[in-house]
């Protein structure tokens, strides 16, 4: 028996199936961060974290901050959120053992430093962040996999060692 089927349903099927199919890769190679309140905040939210580029992208929104403020947010070196301070999280992802900087500035700096998060007036911020020379579930010294996530409840000062002056740690999740 030989069943033709007319060319639309035919290319249709293998669209569905391709895109599935990148879909499912893309999934496979996306992580999320669900970040939970600490040191008394109220400070939540969830991120997603893709590979991209020369490294990793982050996307999301942060809420319970203090309206209109910058605030900092890092990679730090693990995946512990347990302590109520978020002390547990170590210090910033730094595998090639630079000094704190500015991410942006171009010179040198953490890996999981980065720009500044800005609330807008309600407190919340939307996050559009890329981490270069990152990567995601690679297995190697740079991945961040299973890495935390930290806001801090002040602004980085990008200068100030080891980590920026950036006040307590207000909320924290890890990267899966």
């Amino acid at each position: 028996m030989n069943l033709r089927l007319p060319l639309a349903v035919a290319t249709t099927t293998v669209m569905l199936a391709a895109c599935a199919s990148t879909s499912t890769q893309s999934n496979e190679s996306m992580a999320n961060v669900t970040l939970s309140p600490r040191s008394g905040s109220q400070v939540a939210g969830v991120l997603h974290v893709m590979p991209m580029g020369d490294g990793v992208h982050v996307t999301g929104t942060i809420s319970g901050l203090t309206p209109n403020k910058a605030q900092a947010f890092h990679i730090h070196e693990k995946g512990d959120c347990s302590a109520d301070d978020a002390s547990s999280a170590g210090g910033h992802f730094n595998p090639t053992s630079q000094p704190h900087g500015n991410a942006q500035g171009g010179g040198a700096h953490h890996l999981g430093d980065q720009a500044n998060l800005q609330a807008d007036a309600g407190g919340t911020a939307q996050v559009d962040a890329h981490f270069s020379g990152v990567s995601l579930n690679t297995g190697t010294e740079t991945d961040v996999m299973g890495k935390a996530i930290v806001v801090h409840a002040d602004a980085d000062d990008y200068t100030s060692q080891p980590a920026g002056n950036a006040g307590k740690r207000i909320a924290c999740g890890v990267i899966r």
